[in-house]
């Protein structure tokens, strides 16, 4: 007999590439006849966790409480958490937080549907069915961006070993999925209307290395597809080579656009993150990618163990020399179990919190003089929302990523959600472009 029907609510936790995941879930609960809704009036609730660094871990905690909160007073009936925290944590969690039903790590998510459906409890399993991640099956997708926007993780795990990072202890080595798989996904999106693909992975660049492919070949596939936009993240700066810079600078349908996670200035910071770069590779890169007209982001490490003031003024004179449009600044966080953590000379969190505000700062004037340069220009925007605060239109250019990297008012008659248009930008503030609707 068909187990009736549950009303779930998901909530998905931490970077883009656990948003993939999400809504291959969401797919599968809607596929096995469940519907979606939010937490309050949900039967079941699905907490999708991070656990890359202490505030994270915190987060998916506290996240977890609240929704076990609504088991006492509301509707729901059960609690499940999935994802990187019951990955790599599964035994604390199963006697820290008996709220929960169930726990599945981050390649269990084929068991959820028999979860729901009572055919299982509380699930054991030591999430050693690492090699089974998601992606393999090509599965569906409901997307949680704008519909015309996706997510397209290209890989799984990471070699890289950085000595801060847990990631390889969480989601294993590094695994490509095959060009047929992704370009089959791929296609499949832009029939249903999306324009905007974003490659993701712990390392993008790294793509193809274990099946004897590379990233650039699967950026000519993906060229194929009648997609406007392929946008690149998380690309390890010394795996960016001239080939892929070519690339992206010469296809009408690649962002001319990077991200590409330096973490620090200094030689000696960069021999001790075991980054297999140095500060003056990673300028000559940001050069190289300037001059072929590439918009470059990068994220940037305060605090790491052994960071002076000299090494510090090093990781300012970097931005302030190389200047990349877009910078995410983080402070340094201890996690059991990585090499950096047994490193001497740990700095103290408030001096961390005073370097985040010094470098933040830098950071700032240099995407303020980025975005006052494009006053006076007209550039392609993708139309998404309207603010009706500000009684303007609002969309990104191809050198702004979603929910990080700020976004384009502009005025003007009546537009299409999911449609490029000409902008012409008259005015800007620390983060955000303003402009004018281009007549046709």
């Amino acid at each position: 007999m068909k187990v009736p029907m549950k009303n779930i609510a998901v909530i998905s936790l931490g970077c883009d590439k656990n948003r993939v995941d999400t809504e291959r879930m969401l797919y599968r609960l809607v596929n096995d006849g469940h519907a979606i809704c939010e937490p309050d009036d949900a039967e079941v609730i699905i907490v999708n966790t991070c656990a890359f660094i202490e505030s994270a871990r915190q987060e998916s905690v506290d996240t977890i409480l609240e929704c076990a909160e609504l088991k006492k007073h509301g509707k729901c009936e059960k609690l499940i958490v999935t994802g990187c925290l019951p990955q790599k944590h599964r035994a604390e969690l199963e006697a820290a937080l008996p709220e929960a039903d169930a726990f599945l790590g981050a390649f269990e998510y084929d068991k959820l549907c028999g979860i729901i459906d009572g055919e299982a409890e509380r699930t054991a399993d030591d999430g050693s069915e690492y090699a089974k991640f998601c992606a393999e099956e090509n599965f569906g997708r409901i997307l949680t961006t704008f519909p015309h926007t996706a997510y397209l993780k290209i890989a799984e795990g990471c070699n890289n070993k950085c000595t801060f990072c847990t990631i390889p202890a969480i989601r294993g080595g590094y695994r490509s999925r095959p060009v047929a798989d992704i370009v089959n996904e791929a296609s499949g999106l832009v029939r249903d209307g999306v324009k905007e693909l974003i490659l993701v992975a712990q390392d993008v660049t790294r793509y193809g290395d274990d099946i004897g492919s590379s990233v650039t070949e699967l950026l000519g596939e993906l060229e194929k597809l009648p997609v406007s936009l392929i946008r690149l993240l998380y690309c390890y700066p010394e795996r960016v080579t001239d080939e892929l810079i070519d690339k992206i600078a010469t296809s009408d349908k690649i962002a001319k656009y990077i991200d590409i996670p330096v973490q620090h200035g200094s030689d000696k910071i960069l021999r001790l993150m075991n980054r297999k770069t140095t500060g003056g590779a990673v300028r000559r890169l940001i050069d190289r990618l300037h001059e072929k007209g590439i918009v470059v982001r990068t994220t940037l490490m305060v605090g790491f163990p052994g960071e002076a003031q000299a090494e510090f003024d090093e990781l300012c004179a970097l931005v302030r020399d190389a200047k990349p449009e877009y910078a995410g600044v983080f402070a340094y966080s201890k996690e059991a179990g990585t090499p950096a953590a047994r490193l001497p000379e740990q700095v103290k969190k408030a001096e961390k919190r005073r370097r985040v505000d010094v470098l933040g700062e830098i950071c700032t004037s240099v995407t303020r003089e980025f975005n006052r340069s494009l006053i006076g220009k007209t550039i392609r925007v993708l139309y998404e929302d309207v603010d009706f605060d500000k009684k303007m239109f609002m969309g990104r250019a191809e050198f702004q990523t979603p929910g990080v990297d700020g976004v384009v008012y502009f005025s003007g008659n009546e537009v299409d959600v999911g449609r490029f248009y000409d902008v012409t930008i008259t005015d800007c503030d620390d983060y955000d472009l303003y402009g004018t609707l281009c007549a046709d």
